[in-house]
């Protein structure tokens, strides 16, 4: 097949078959896997790319994981001449990772008798635990090697065969080996999936032909981006807003950003931003750019009805050693969760400037970390709130926004599987802000655990509200607590503690951003 013969219908036919694979490797992932974050909760991310290490197809999964998964594909192609039945396992938050718990196998495709690896097909899940000062491996940590075991690029298969050294020191550092060694696998069996349906299409097309497709999407995606980005007007957009606290000190921490759209590019300058703190809330710059990628993926989606987008004619610009751009050894936790939220809420705010009818309130702006286990088990989920209103329509009650796109843990499996259970779940009413549209409410989940258990907290939102934007009003901040016989104590946005048994933890999330005054009766 030539490129001159490559129509529209074949581009979106393949473009969908590419999804497919994706989509597929997710289902092996869920279905296999053994802990209940990745099997129920479904943290993970699927994804193909071409022989340079470059995205051909990626999965509707979860956002932060797919704008940064290519940056750690190319620190493993980089770190290693990969050879078929070769595995890279990776989790290091400098090189193209997101936080620790976030593992990324890389498998190498060859096809015939090339010598390089025609494609490359990776998987990214979140593990219940990695390690590190507390259960769960989100703590409040002042150094990234407290938050749980750092794997650089490593063989974890070498021509098919497992690194076992490897493997057994890594499983001596992490409180359930079992588990942990089982979700490797299920992370391994989603990657032989997708290489199997990769050589089924390379056998049915040719490897040239899916090459000359994937070269003629590129250049569409290009060009899709262009023409969205001749959209918005000329002119340099600011806005800023503020991370609560890192978890140590009561300080806040700034988020300006300049979005400078000129006739040919869109510079987003993040330079500003307030220095690398000690808490847990550093970002990796993969993290960054993975939410300037879902920024302006949704931009191009809603200005052209295309779901496609390429970074070349976008430019981002951030300094080392701030808190879009950590360096060694900060922590990064809270980076990947809940510092992605807020670098989408600034850029949504600087983008209503230049697309006012177009852009929505804030949503809750924080996933509301909860990781929690003692000697027999360890847990982590992140929890739903309340969506921004939109130009035209009520924000959604209880939903994940923006940077996240995880399933509800079903109280069932929650219960089967841990010493613990829900005694409250609902809509937090009220809590999304008024305007002629709605913000979405948040809701209530508390949590009573049967047995002494060490919880950590990584929550935002808590006391900068989510904001309204047209004269609607903000959202209800969040809001988390902890009941033990002695009563009732309100507990700080970040925070890290041990529930005696019999004790709960409520935490309240908060609301969206109302939009528009509303009408008077």
């Amino acid at each position: 097949m030539k490129s001159k013969k490559i129509t529209p219908v074949t581009l979106s036919i393949f473009k969908n078959l590419f999804a497919a694979i994706c989509e597929e490797m997710g289902v092996t992932l869920a279905r296999s896997a053994f802990s209940t974050n990745i099997k129920e909760r479904k943290d993970f991310s699927c994804a193909l790319f071409d022989h340079d290490g470059r995205m051909i197809a990626q999965a509707a999964h979860i956002p932060v994981h797919l704008g940064s998964m290519p940056l750690s594909v190319a620190a493993a192609i980089r770190s290693f001449d990969l050879a078929p039945g070769d595995a890279v396992i990776l989790n290091d938050p400098y090189q193209g990772g997101t936080h620790l718990p976030d593992i990324t196998f890389v498998s190498p495709v060859f096809v015939g008798r090339l010598k390089r690896p025609a494609f490359y097909v990776a998987t990214r899940a979140h593990h219940a635990d990695i390690g590190g000062q507390s259960p769960g491996s989100m703590p409040l940590a002042t150094h990234v090697e407290a938050e749980g075991v750092v794997i650089p690029p490593t063989l974890y298969y070498k021509g098919g065969r497992p690194n076992r050294s490897f493997l057994k020191k890594f499983l001596a550092q992490v409180r359930d080996p079992k588990e942990r060694q089982a979700d490797l696998a299920a992370q391994h069996a989603a990657n032989r999936i997708g290489t199997k349906r990769l050589l089924e299409l390379t056998q049915r097309h040719g490897i040239e032909a899916l090459r000359a497709i994937i070269r003629a999407h590129r250049r569409y995606e290009n060009r899709i981006t262009r023409q969205a980005l001749s959209c918005i007007p000329k002119g340099r957009y600011r806005f800023t807003d503020y991370l609560d606290d890192d978890g140590l000190t009561t300080r806040n921490l700034a988020l300006p950003v300049l979005i400078d759209v000129t006739a040919s590019r869109v510079v987003i300058d993040f330079t500003k931003a307030a220095s690398q703190v000690s808490g847990p809330v550093n970002a990796p710059y993969a993290v960054t750019l993975s939410a300037v990628a879902y920024v302006f993926r949704s931009l191009i989606l809603a200005l052209t009805g295309e779901d496609c987008l390429s970074l070349e004619p976008i430019t981002l610009k951030t300094k080392a050693g701030t808190i879009v751009d950590a360096r060694y050894p900060a922590p990064v936790a809270g980076g990947n969760v809940e510092t992605s939220q807020r670098i989408v809420d600034v850029l949504f705010g600087a983008l209503t400037k230049a697309l006012p009818q177009l852009i929505p309130a804030a949503s809750q702006g924080t996933m509301n970390n909860l990781a929690c286990g003692n000697a027999d088990f360890g847990y982590y989920e992140t929890l739903a709130g309340g969506m921004g209103a939109r130009p035209k329509r009520d924000g959604i009650d209880a939903i994940h926004t923006h940077m996240t796109n995880t399933m509800n843990t079903p109280i069932e499996a929650l219960e089967s599987a841990l010493p613990l259970r829900i005694t409250q779940y609902k809509i937090r009413k009220g809590s999304g802000g008024r305007g002629r549209y709605k913000g979405g409410d948040g809701l209530i989940r508390e949590y009573e655990f049967l047995n002494d258990t060490r919880v950590s907290l990584l929550t935002e939102r808590r006391r900068f509200s989510p904001y309204g934007l047209r004269g609607g009003t903000p959202g209800k901040a969040g809001r988390n607590y902890l009941i033990t016989r002695k009563g009732k104590k309100k507990l700080p946005g970040k925070a890290e503690f041990t529930v005696p048994g019999g004790g709960r933890v409520r935490i309240e999330t908060p609301g969206g951003g109302g939009y528009g005054k509303k009408k008077r009766m």
